[in-house]
């Protein structure tokens, strides 16, 4: 194989090693979380009571800006899915002050996953 021919063959072969990964990333995270509400409860304790309260009524951040009262049914709708729950915790909302616990390192993906699921015992409870 000649210089040339590698030097061609090095873009191509990081090209599908970067899509390779990112469809694996995709699909791991993608559709019903695999999480442990147990676990999530734990989690839900030191991370999310400061804003979200420990009964999941939520409240208002020092900056003033509402946070997801969980107990209630109309928070609830068709765009709070598992993916939109994992994205929030994920990759944060800062326009709404939401920290990006998973893109700062502070929680592991399986511990999104967990909060995810803790998260999601509200809905069954919801008025």
């Amino acid at each position: 194989m000649s210089f040339r021919q590698s030097f061609r063959a090095t873009p191509i072969a990081l090209t599908l090693v970067a899509v390779i990964t990112a469809a694996f990333a995709v699909s791991a995270f993608a559709g019903p979380t695999t999480g442990k509400a147990e676990a999530g409860a734990a989690i839900y304790k030191t991370k999310c009571v400061a804003c979200h309260k420990a009964d999941g009524t939520g409240g208002f951040k020092v900056a003033g800006l509402p946070t997801a009262n969980w107990t209630l049914k109309k928070t609830w709708d068709a765009t709070r899915t598992d993916d939109y729950l994992r994205d929030c915790i994920t990759n944060g909302k800062i326009k709404d002050g939401m920290v990006a616990w998973g893109k700062t390192k502070q929680l592991t993906p399986a511990q999104i996953e967990d909060l995810v699921a803790y998260i999601k015992t509200y809905k069954a409870k919801a008025k």
